[in-house]
């Protein structure tokens, strides 16, 4: 593994001839550790969790303000994972990351075999009356919106040591994602698989229908915004998977 990778790309357990690769991509917030025990539940794929700059691992590094230059570093740090299908998985401001990293393989000529869109739908994007400025609300206002998603657990959100490290990159993230529109002909080949909780108040709304050619499966499961914390989609990538077709030796 390159330094670029092992910088970017954590890999969540060793797998022994892995049939296929999946890159998960956290989060508003959130950091490769989501996704620490994916490694161990999908059988014959082995699970990388990107790091983002400025939290965990990388606490030291400036935060990123750009989702679409983020997204093509990642790609860059991927690209020597190819030799094995390649898929992407993005929970909520991951899912837009995962599109932008699809997109911008696929002009290195690296075609994922599927994009997984988690806590997102297949709909027209939100009016901007709906899509609210992250920059306005207070912290208060942030923790409260952190608890009301999930995936933080309420003690820990209450303490000050916890709101001083995360709160800067939980406004960035906020701040990145409320600033990136797809720009025009964005479009990439790769099948996208939507997955939302039925009880999802703040689903990610995004037409994925006319952002890929490859079709678009939408998938309901029993949760809220962070159904994966407590029904994690194992059995659908690990299927989903399962039918791509080998990849011919070389």
């Amino acid at each position: 593994m390159n330094t670029d990778t092992a910088l970017w790309l954590h890999r969540t357990a060793p797998v022994t001839d892995p049939v296929a690769r999946l890159i998960c991509f956290p989060h508003a917030g959130g950091s490769a550790s989501f996704f620490r025990d994916w490694g161990q539940r999908i059988p014959g794929v082995e699970v990388y969790a990107v790091r983002y700059p400025g939290r965990a691992e990388r606490l030291g590094e400036p935060l990123a303000t750009d989702l679409r230059e983020l997204a093509r570093a990642v790609a860059d740090a991927a690209a020597p994972l190819a030799d094995l299908p390649l898929a992407l998985f993005g929970h909520s401001m991951g899912a837009p990351i995962a599109l932008e990293t699809a997109a911008a393989l696929e002009a290195r000529g690296i075609d994922p075999v599927h994009l997984f869109a988690s806590g997102s739908c297949d709909a027209a994007y939100p009016s901007p009356e709906e899509w609210a400025d992250p920059g306005e609300e207070d912290d208060p206002a942030v923790i409260e919106r952190l608890l009301t998603l999930g995936g933080t657990d309420p003690e820990l959100a209450a303490d000050p040591e916890f709101q001083e490290l995360v709160l800067p990159y939980v406004r960035a993230d906020a701040n990145m994602f409320h600033a990136y529109t797809t720009r025009p002909g964005t479009v990439v080949r790769c099948p996208v698989t939507t997955i939302a909780g039925d009880a999802d108040a703040d689903t990610d709304r995004r037409p994925w229908s006319e952002l890929t050619t490859g079709g678009v499966r939408e998938q309901s499961t029993r949760g809220d915004h962070f159904y994966l914390v407590a029904n994690p989609p194992h059995s659908l990538i690990r299927e989903t998977l399962a039918a791509v077709p080998a990849r011919p030796a070389a």
